[in-house]
């Protein structure tokens, strides 16, 4: 009798996430298409067999999404502070950049710290990859930790761009990001994660 209980909790246990073995994609639809950006309708079948439809953002016309926590001989992380017009406001982040169709990803990091900060990366290490906002978008980000760092040109990225570069103390990106929270700046909350995770990598 005993042994038909533990089954019976193991079966309940287990099988609302064997349910999600079940769900599938059937099909996607592009209802609109811009230079950068498309918006899709995805038709899928859930874990109880009812077609349903979910809307998102799709990158048009690139290899991937590459982020870089950066640190310098000093000991300091580079963060940018730029306006982004989706949210109206002055955010801070980690360099980041798009990679270009059959680019290979590290050499999109290293080009793109030095085109938005003018720092060149002698080494490169992968830290973490996956989606950043799987309700509404289907980018998936790789991060890299920068070291050997080496000034080289200006900052302030493309043409499009106006970036401000800010050299922050690795131990103190934490309380300084809190601080600009509190004084109405908006932070994109995987700084506060990556950064701790370059710390840890770095500090075996």
């Amino acid at each position: 009798m005993g042994s038909l209980v533990i089954l019976d909790f193991l079966c309940a246990s287990v099988s609302p996430w064997r349910m999600f073995l079940y769900m599938e994609i059937i099909d996607k639809k592009v209802r609109w298409k811009g230079k950068f950006m498309s918006a899709v309708e995805i038709r899928y079948r859930d874990a109880k067999g009812i077609e349903r439809t979910w809307e998102a953002i799709e990158r048009v016309n690139i290899g991937g999404i590459v982020v870089m926590v950066a640190v310098t001989p000093a000991n300091t992380v580079l963060l940018e502070r730029q306006f982004r017009p989706p949210l109206g406001r002055d955010v801070l982040e980690l360099p980041a950049g798009l990679v270009d169709p059959g680019e290979a990803m590290e050499s999109a990091a290293r080009r793109e710290l030095i085109e938005e900060t003018g720092w060149s990366a002698r080494e490169l290490r992968f830290l973490v990859e996956g989606p950043m906002s799987t309700g509404a978008s289907t980018e998936i980000i790789r991060t890299y930790l920068c070291t050997g760092l080496e000034h080289v040109g200006k900052t302030g990225g493309d043409d499009n761009e106006i970036i401000e570069v800010i050299e922050v103390p690795i131990r103190r990106v934490n309380e300084y990001l809190v601080n600009a929270q509190a004084g109405g700046v908006l932070v994109d909350l995987k700084v506060f994660g990556l950064v701790e995770l370059a710390r840890r990598t770095l500090s075996r």
